[in-house]
């Protein structure tokens, strides 16, 4: 066996060689071998994601050696996502819970809402300052009261949304009992109690009579060839969370022909789609959906006004 890395730099460099010698999987937070290895090795250690240039050269003891040790040899011997085994995913340097009642949030509604809100990175559990724009899509209400975060999961776009309108309360539904447990807990660490409330229900079962000024959903949409695809790592995670029927759609289908009964007069949604695009395009051909890029996505994500929904749904 060899000699155990001295620095946190040869510590990730030998967990990402490792890691591309056994094949692994990602796209659970980390894109590549290198970004895991990093990721873990800085969780072992207790280090925010963001300080990996600060660490570089920092000496290791043994008993880190022997954590960080640990960690990737279960990463390779388990398959399970580098966020399981740490209970640990950051969403635009936000720290959030999760295990595997949950998928691990990786969103792309997470990084819109950042970009409109922030320009730094925060630190903590709270956000230095934010620009003059705010989010602000054609037809994006200037006032937001209410906001609904369908299939929320581990509750991160809920906190995400609290954070970013101040003024607004957040519902935030999920149909598992077990992934509303986790969101609990995110919302007790966030200190969001009175700003976030959870609802177990199908959609929007559970909200009768309410209205929202903002709907963010990011459902299953997993067709059955992605679910039949899947690589061990994300087999992982909750099979409700993820598998969306035939076309992915099947959820996304559901959610479009509701939300006007939910939604205020000068009200939008933003939904994530996975690859369905042109699938959903075909579906609803009247419907007129602005279509969010971010860093790493394009048709992934839309915007509607509660308005164009409806001229849509005729």
């Amino acid at each position: 066996m060899s000699a155990a890395p001295e620095t946190v730099g040869a510590a990730v460099e030998d967990a990402a060689k490792r890691f591309e010698a056994a094949r692994l999987a990602y796209g659970h937070g980390t894109l590549s071998a290198y970004d895991d290895a990093a990721f873990l090795v800085l969780e072992a250690l207790q280090q925010r994601p963001d300080t990996l240039k600060k660490n570089w050269n920092r000496r290791l003891n043994s008993i880190e050696q022997s954590m960080i040790e640990k960690i990737i040899a279960a990463r390779i011997a388990t398959r399970k996502p580098a966020s399981y085994l740490v209970h640990r995913a950051w969403i635009q340097g936000l720290p959030f819970y999760v295990d595997e009642r949950v998928i691990i949030p990786r969103s792309f509604i997470g990084e819109i809402l950042y970009k409109a809100w922030v320009e730094s990175v925060p630190r903590g559990f709270f956000f230095r300052r934010r620009p003059a724009g705010g989010f602000a899509p054609p037809g994006a209400p200037e006032i937001v009261n209410n906001v609904l975060d369908l299939c929320t999961g581990s509750g991160c776009l809920a906190i995400l949304a609290a954070y970013m309108w101040p003024k607004a309360h957040v519902d935030a539904v999920d149909l598992s009992p077990d992934a509303l447990e986790v969101a609990a807990r995110n919302v007790r660490d966030h200190k969001m109690i009175d700003r976030v409330t959870l609802h177990q229900g199908d959609l929007f079962a559970p909200l009768a009579g309410k209205k929202y000024d903002i709907i963010i959903t990011n459902p299953p949409y997993v067709d059955a060839e992605g679910m039949a695809e899947l690589p061990p790592e994300f087999r992982h995670e909750p099979e409700m969370a993820l598998a969306a029927g035939a076309d992915g759609l099947d959820l996304v289908r559901k959610i479009i022909e509701q939300a006007p009964d939910y939604m205020s007069e000068r009200s939008g949604m933003i939904c994530e789609i996975g690859r369905g695009k042109d699938n959903l395009e075909k579906a609803f051909p009247r419907m007129q959906f602005l279509w969010l890029a971010t860093e790493a996505s394009s048709g992934e994500v839309f915007w509607i006004t509660r308005k164009k929904l409806l001229e849509g749904l005729k």
